[in-house]
């Protein structure tokens, strides 16, 4: 499998090697997005402990865990990066089932920082970075936890009627879907 770091050492050692007759240079260029991705995945000391878990970085697993309600659970997210990127937000999917009211049970997420146009100004600018994306997906279980606004709305209005069969009901999916 090509890596994105392979990809970068043969692209530097062509320009060190490069004659004057000059060689085929676009077959040899990396993508602003490819930089990005290196610097963003390789130096982010201060993500949520048990992130960046990936082969490639187009394609990235990411694993968190967390407190509150979502206590010992562990769960899985696919960030896949377009080719656009950073002017365009990465998709991000959530391959655990999960009961949370900005999550749906097939995995999308509800998330203003990943929208590409956002009303209220919060959404994707090229100045966020992968790190924002994974401290967005960690608030979603703590401070952006939202009941107000949700995506699965089953979930919401079940937190609403009955707090502790939520809770209940969080557990169990945690005990039989991110363990």
């Amino acid at each position: 499998m090509l890596t994105l770091a392979s990809k970068l050492k043969r692209e530097e050692g062509v320009r060190a090697g490069r004659t004057s007759a000059g060689s085929n240079e676009a077959s040899h260029r990396v993508s602003i997005r490819d930089r990005l991705l290196i610097k963003g995945t390789n130096h982010c000391p201060n993500t949520p402990r048990g992130c960046w878990d990936h082969d490639t970085v187009y394609l990235l697993n990411v694993n968190l865990f967390y407190e509150g309600y979502y206590l010992g659970g562990k769960f899985q997210f696919e960030i896949e990066v377009p080719e656009a990127y950073n002017m365009v937000p990465p998709r991000v999917k959530c391959l655990t089932r999960i009961w949370h009211p900005n999550i749906a049970e097939t995995g999308e997420i509800c998330l203003s920082l990943l929208r590409e146009h956002s009303i209220d100004g919060t959404g994707w600018a090229p100045t966020r970075t992968l790190k924002d994306v994974v401290w967005g997906l960690n608030s979603l279980f703590t401070d952006l936890l939202n009941f107000d606004d949700p995506l699965n709305i089953e979930a919401a209005e079940h937190h609403l009627r009955d707090k502790e069969d939520f809770r209940n009901k969080v557990q169990d999916f945690i005990k039989n879907y991110a363990r």
